[in-house]
């Protein structure tokens, strides 16, 4: 179980940092060209950046408390930050009117939560 938990913290930590990242860099122009991302005319420049900022910070925080082996529960914290980003990512598509595009937060909300439990209940980080 811990070697499952480890590899879905990295390709999820990975993922949320490519993510998060090209909110922050890319400008407010270029997201809102993007056809898959058609949710940021719904959020301020400000707001798409900010939601950069806690997926890069909350990808961090899957990873860096298990590697350092300092304040491990932040694992499971940064988790429940992540499976609420992506809840707030359902509703945001629901509201638009765009039902297909939930199925990629909806994935990533199970597997968020199944590692957030994991580290609490099944293989807590030492």
């Amino acid at each position: 179980m811990n070697i499952t938990l480890w590899a879905l913290q990295s390709l999820l930590t990975a993922f949320f940092l490519v993510i998060g990242v090209g909110k922050m860099a890319r400008p407010y122009e270029s997201l809102r060209a993007d056809q898959r991302l058609k949710w940021v005319d719904s959020f301020s420049p400000r707001a798409v950046k900010l939601i950069g900022l806690v997926e890069v910070l909350a990808a961090i925080g899957l990873i860096a408390p298990g590697l350092l082996g300092i304040g491990t529960v932040l694992t499971s914290l940064a988790a429940v930050g992540l499976a609420m980003l992506m809840a707030g990512a359902i509703i945001v598509h629901l509201r638009r009117r765009e039902p297909q595009m939930t199925a990629l937060p909806s994935v990533l909300l199970a597997v968020i939560a199944f590692l957030a439990v994991g580290r609490l209940l099944w293989a807590p980080l030492a």
